[in-house]
């Protein structure tokens, strides 16, 4: 039988059981709710928006985190929590840049780090970077008046529905009950939760709002309290359960608004140390706690958050495609059903808001908290593979807002078109490094990305419309890259390039099989995008495809790249 008829029976069967029953998602999701009954110090639990995320601990919150710092840390982060420290030297991002002869070209500048410029190179490499908002966590009195440690927690049992959003965490301190929800509030950046214990009536329950200074650190994991003349904070009570706080550090300044369902009293012995504590009657304390650049009082009830964080959470796991392995006899089944919709989960938690995520998302802070154009492709692709374009589209949509910067960037370095950034801030601002700033398989993602839309949109015609202009330029850059050697009549990649891999000497470094396939195909579909749009073909793109060098390979294999040129393409 013909192959593509087998193929086509194949998805039609697999239609028409699809059509004869509909896969029930709230069991396949709950298969997979996370359970813990012991502390983990890699095990802790990130609640989410996509814009926001907060990372909490066995109790719920971020009670144990000088514990929890060498593990996956009890962080707070959010797409527009930034800052810079002062630049006293009056520093200026060309002082990073190191004069290559490349591309037939001599003096083409890169920001990478040099000995010469360390300054610079430091400073621009650690800002912008990303904050660590706060710390909430708890203060649990022992009767003997010590503070609870994590030793004394005891009789675990935490749930994570992943259906909900929801985190469910029961567990006894001397021998008292404690029952702990929480959830993050999908209309604002910030979190809901409401304790229920004898202790809050036995003045034994508090909660702790700490807010930590950054490191400067590759990796800030939120622990930092030390730098007490560098930053302030205060809480302002308003009338009525609700109040704000205010945290500055050097220019930046921004806000807690909360609320509660009782009565408080603020404690604040320690600078930048808050400590909470209930004073009514009830042993239910809620609060509501919205991070914000701005000073905005907050009126959302925990009941309204958390059916409105219910409704967002279904409405995203009852959309798009979904897969139920349960009749599957392969051993192998389950596990792959669980990494898909944890991955789902974690990728809509902390990597669905309107910027490219950090590569590790908003739980760990990694790289100063900038994201890397390049792996923006693993963490927004699926979106639109699984049906849920629209989340895709608002990231992808920054690319548009810094496209001038990227189009400097080419236009320094003699090319034409859009050079994507690397390691880069929210402005679109790059970032010195000597291995990033070589790489260049991030640059065909945006036409990699901006065709998926085109192909899971309905109307197509406004996607062509929307981001024509950068597919074209983008694909302007990849030609003007490609370099024609007249001995060989081939385009090559390089030298003066690293590929995917990070482990080659740019330098020495050309045509990388990967970078010259993804090459290829890119600037293939930009063709079809004129088309698409009524225009000619782009002579200058058809030369480079069907004149770029061979795949390089030895004995049958491909190479990390050429180890000669090619006499012929």
């Amino acid at each position: 039988m013909h192959k593509r008829v087998v193929i086509f029976l194949f998805f039609f069967l697999i239609a028409i059981v699809c059509d004869a029953q509909n896969i029930n998602r709230a069991q396949v999701i709950h298969r997979h709710d996370i359970y813990q009954n012991s502390a983990d110090t890699l095990s802790s639990l990130t609640l989410g928006n996509g814009a926001f995320a907060f990372t909490a601990d066995i109790t719920g919150l971020q009670t144990f985190y000088k514990e929890y710092a060498q593990g996956v840390p009890l962080g707070t982060q959010s797409e527009w929590g930034w800052h810079s420290f002062p630049n006293g030297k009056n520093l200026t991002i060309d002082q990073t840049y190191k004069y290559y002869d490349l591309f037939q070209k001599k003096g083409v500048s890169y920001s990478v780090q040099s000995k010469e410029a360390k300054d610079a190179v430091e400073y621009f490499r650690v800002n912008p970077h990303r904050l660590q908002l706060g710390n909430v966590g708890f203060v649990f009195l022992m009767k003997d008046g010590d503070t609870a440690t994590l030793k004394d927690i005891k009789n675990i049992k935490q749930r994570l529905d992943l259906y909900t959003g929801i985190l469910e965490s029961r567990f006894t301190v001397d021998d008292e009950l404690v029952q702990v929800i929480t959830f993050a509030n999908q209309d604002a950046d910030g979190i809901s939760f409401s304790v229920e214990s004898p202790l809050v009536k036995l003045r034994r329950l508090f909660v702790r709002v700490a807010f930590p200074y950054p490191t400067g650190a590759f990796t800030d994991v939120g622990d930092h309290f030390s730098e007490d003349v560098s930053h302030q904070s205060v809480y302002n009570g308003n009338k009525g359960n609700s109040g704000y706080f205010k945290h500055s550090l050097d220019t930046t300044t921004y806000y807690i608004n909360a609320n509660w369902n009782q009565k408080i009293s603020m404690d604040s012995t320690r600078k930048n140390f808050f400590i909470v504590k209930p004073i009514g009657s009830s042993n239910v304390f809620k609060a509501n706690l919205v991070f914000s650049p701005i000073e905005k009082k907050n009126k959302a009830t925990f009941e309204k958050i958390k059916n409105n964080n219910r409704t967002a959470w279904k409405e995203f796991w009852e959309s798009g495609g979904a897969i139920d392995f349960s009749g599957s006899t392969d051993k192998r089944a389950f596990e792959l059903e669980r990494r898909i919709i944890l991955s789902q989960y974690l990728t809509k938690a902390q990597g669905a808001g309107s910027y490219p995520p950090q590569e590790t998302g908003l739980t760990y802070n990694s790289w100063y908290g900038k994201p890397h154009l390049e792996m923006y492709w693993w963490h927004a692709a699926h979106f639109a593979l699984w049906g849920r374009p629209e989340l895709l589209e608002k990231s992808f949509d920054w690319f548009v807002t810094v496209a001038d910067k990227a189009k400097a960037i080419a236009q320094r370095q003699g090319f034409e078109g859009i050079r994507w950034q690397k390691m880069t801030d929210p402005g679109g601002n790059e970032s010195p490094a000597s291995v990033g700033n070589f790489l260049i398989w991030q640059q065909p993602h945006f036409i990699y990305l901006a065709e998926l839309l085109y192909r899971t949109k309905e109307e197509k015609q406004p996607i062509l419309d929307k981001y024509k202009e950068w597919v074209y330029e983008t694909a302007d850059f990849m030609a003007s890259f490609a370099v024609y050697d007249s001995l060989t009549k081939c385009y090559n990649l390089g030298k003066g390039l690293i590929p995917a891999q990070e482990c080659f000497n740019p330098m020495e470094t050309y045509n990388p099989p990967y970078e010259l396939a993804y090459w290829s195909w890119a600037l293939q579909v930009a063709q079809e995008w004129r088309e698409r749009s009524g225009l000619p073909r782009k002579k200058k793109w058809d030369d480079v495809i069907n004149n770029l060098a061979p795949l390089p390979q030895k004995d049958g294999l491909y190479l990390g790249s050429a180890e000669k040129l090619y006499s012929f393409c």
